[in-house]
């Protein structure tokens, strides 16, 4: 794994925008405008490493499995901060009937440096994002630059394999919906969203598109409708279920949830079960199961214990994106109590590659590994950077080769 620079392409902004990417420059705290999709550098990686890190990414997913089936059997939800009786039953039954669920893809985020094993941060299995500029951009980045180079990159033909594979697990005779909420300002939901509707219409299915905030409620039939009236037999949403199950209407989705086995009258995607994977408790499951793991770390749901003063650590909210809410927490440093529940993680700073000998800035470029699953299986790699140790809504996306 090795961070190049080089010099962007000429007119690089529209083309990344021609295909798919409608915000390739990022604002920042103080107002200005700089490069969310950032080509100025590129990683390589040796075919060797990625097949190494593809055998690392389905691993953690067997696990994650494994350590879902142990929640569920153990009735362990109140530790992901599931209190409610009905939505435990419903994420427990959506588990036990995950065959009758299509279930689409999610991202493993890594640290990871070239020397050691990599190592899993966190797992977005509900509604994660950087997937357009993963699956397109990037490619045609590789082609243009690269030609008869190859890329950790198969996600546009497996997400379509994915749709046409579980086509028969949708209710027929009925489009199926594509959802994103208005509230998104920078357009990244929308993006993702529109292209994950590409990838169903090329796999041959119907599709429809609607805000969650356009969903309406019919009182007489007691089923979701779209803005003409019609019902909506199966939604695809960008809209995390922790919301879903607590918004206004969450009593009418659980009353009427397509869960499998012929009920329910309206099926979401991602299935419910997908909430055990989205929330960082599993971190710490991961750990009190596979404790030891190479590609684990330490992880706690009752503080930080030990890592308080050997290696330090991050507290994460159990139910967080884009690093909301994430405090870094040296070794020896005084305790800082959190009202929330969270996840206690040691502390493993980001590398950061490409600095110059003698530059102890440390360069602004402190590197992410987004490593995609699409149907359960490994599917391609997006690479972000920050300017500090926690991963925000101001990193950058940077294109990588296999050389």
């Amino acid at each position: 794994m090795e961070r190049r620079t080089t010099t962007p392409r000429p007119g690089w902004q529209q083309t990344v925008e021609e295909q798919g990417l409608i915000y390739p420059l990022t604002r920042q705290p103080d107002g200005s405008l700089r490069p969310y999709w950032d080509e100025s550098a590129y990683y390589v990686f040796t075919l060797d490493e990625v097949e190494a890190l593809e055998e690392v990414v389905e691993e953690l997913h067997r696990m994650c499995l494994a350590a879902a089936e142990h929640i569920v059997a153990e009735g362990r939800f109140a530790d992901l901060g599931i209190t409610d009786p009905r939505v435990a039953q419903v994420v427990a039954e959506a588990w036990r009937r995950r065959a009758e669920l299509p279930s689409v893809y999610g991202r493993f985020d890594l640290r990871y440096d070239g020397t050691g094993p990599a190592k899993l941060l966190e797992y977005n299995a509900d509604t994660p994002t950087s997937l357009v500029e993963a699956a397109s951009p990037q490619w045609f980045w590789m082609e243009e630059r690269f030609p008869g180079a190859d890329q950790w990159n198969s996600l546009h033909e497996r997400l379509v394999a994915a749709w046409k594979s579980q086509a028969a697990l949708l209710p027929p005779g009925s489009p199926l919906y594509f959802a994103h909420s208005s509230e998104d300002e920078l357009g990244e939901d929308l993006m993702t969203v529109a292209y994950l509707k590409e990838t169903a219409e090329q796999a041959g299915l119907d599709t429809e598109w609607i805000s969650m905030e356009e969903i309406g409620w019919d009182p007489l039939s007691g089923r979701f409708v779209d803005n003409h009236l019609r019902f909506i037999r199966s939604c695809f949403k960008l809209y995390p279920w922790e919301w879903l199950t607590t918004d206004a209407f969450a009593g009418h989705v659980l009353d009427t949830l397509d869960n499998g086995g012929g009920t329910g009258s309206t099926l979401w995607i991602e299935p419910a079960w997908k909430m055990l994977l989205s929330n960082k408790a599993l971190l710490a499951i991961l750990w009190e199961l596979y404790p030891g793991h190479p590609n684990l770390l330490p992880s706690y749901l009752d503080g930080p214990r030990e890592l308080a003063t050997t290696t330090g650590y991050v507290a994460k909210p159990l139910l967080g994106r884009e690093g909301a809410g994430v405090t870094v927490h040296e070794p020896g440093a005084p305790a800082a109590p959190r009202d929330e529940p969270c996840c206690y993680q040691q502390l493993a700073p980001l590398p950061v590659l490409g600095v110059p000998p003698g530059d102890s800035s440390g360069g602004g470029n402190h590197v992410v590994l987004g490593a995609w699953v699409v149907h359960g299986e490994s599917a391609g790699l997006g690479i972000r950077e920050s300017s500090g140790l926690i991963t925000d809504e101001y990193a950058r996306f940077l294109p990588h080769v296999i050389l």
